[in-house]
């Protein structure tokens, strides 16, 4: 079996390389931050232009009719260059929509003149485990109520896709009953709390759409994950090689190669979870404990990977100027968005306990 990306793959990884490496730049990612949503929407026009955002959406809708790893492999860049642009939100519920046959929802999202995310996390609980799931009511009108989390890319999207009771339900950003606030991350890039009181939506998926939602969800954060700790990583790795002390190299001493070998087993670790879980996803397998499973290395061994790159780079690590701090903030906060480490390891023991034994 062939577990190599294909020609097409790996070209729209080159591009996407391209055009983030060129774009992203220290003095980018501040000017990005000092913007109201902290989000380079230049950048992401540029993304479009070239086809990248549209890339798993129909062609009906202006996209390349592509799949869940074209849309991994974006991401997964995204992730390297800690990119400050709105492709966790947009990829994943465009993929929902044209997934539920929704894509009357999708004009002008792949041009990036549109841009629609998923409102999954309620404070108190995870996507998996929730408090409060908001709740939808099953007259015609399909009214929300309910509170939602951090919103990735909440304050700019003109759509959400939100979890409830009875499924997913698609809810306009302007439509009457619901209120969007900024609400700080750890990343510097601003995502929303949204309240919905009594809002109207139209539901797209039951609640199978829902768990298959929140799997790809999920795994669309470990492949981010995967991007940040192979930067962080290749950071590490060339600075303890340029790092001279007591006249040798860093990278010499036992200790700091034991660090970095660790790293590389972590880093690993979580690229090949997240692209099984990917795979599975995109080839319509059950996934449910693969996702489990990478979103537990995502957050424990992403971790890791991170603080060991900021121990091994020592005070240069936090420098503002330097872009390993930006991993490190990005690597937080997915280590603990759509459930963290020990979420992920219970939930992953209840799927295999609860698997019949032959």
């Amino acid at each position: 079996m062939d577990f190599n990306f294909s020609a097409e793959q790996n070209d729209l990884r080159e591009l996407a390389n391209k055009i983030l490496t060129e774009r992203v730049t220290n003095d980018s990612q501040k000017a990005a931050a000092a913007t109201e949503h902290g989000l380079d929407l230049g950048l992401w026009k540029m993304l479009a232009d070239s086809g990248i955002v549209g890339i798993g959406l129909p062609e009906s809708v202006g996209g390349a009719g592509l799949g869940l790893l074209e849309a991994g492999v974006v991401l997964e860049e995204v992730g390297r260059a800690t990119a400050p642009v709105p492709a966790f939100a947009v990829l994943v519920a465009g993929a929902a929509l044209a997934h539920f046959g929704a894509t009357a929802f999708l004009d002008g999202v792949a041009a990036g003149d549109r841009i629609i995310t998923v409102a999954l996390q309620e404070a108190g609980g995870n996507v998996y485990a929730p408090t409060t799931t908001a709740v939808a009511t099953s007259d015609s009108l399909g009214a929300v109520t309910g509170e939602k989390v951090c919103v990735p890319a909440g304050t700019v999207a003109s759509l959400f896709l939100v979890s409830t009771t009875d499924g997913v339900y698609a809810v306009a950003s302007d439509a009457e009953g619901v209120t969007v606030q900024h609400q700080g991350t750890t990343s510097g890039i601003t995502e929303a709390l949204v309240t919905f009181a009594g809002a109207s939506g139209t539901k797209v998926a039951d609640v199978e759409g829902l768990a298959w939602l929140l799997d790809v969800a999920t795994t669309a954060e470990c492949v981010v994950m995967s991007g940040v700790c192979q930067r962080a990583l290749a950071l590490t790795a060339e600075y303890t090689k340029q790092r001279i002390q007591f006249d040798r190299q860093i990278a010499s001493f036992q200790a700091v190669s034991q660090r970095a070998g660790d790293s590389y087993v972590n880093t690993e670790g979580v690229k090949l979870t997240a692209w099984q879980a990917m795979w599975r996803l995109s080839e319509g397998k059950a996934a449910a404990e693969q996702v489990a499973s990478a979103k537990f290395w995502a957050s424990d061994g992403g971790s890791q990977v991170l603080y060991a790159a900021q121990h091994l780079h020592g005070g240069v690590g936090v420098d503002r100027d330097y872009p390993l701090h930006r991993c490190f903030l990005w690597g937080k906060q997915l280590e603990l968005s759509l459930g963290s480490t020990m979420p992920s390891l219970v939930r992953l023991g209840k799927l295999i306990t609860a698997a019949p034994v032959a």
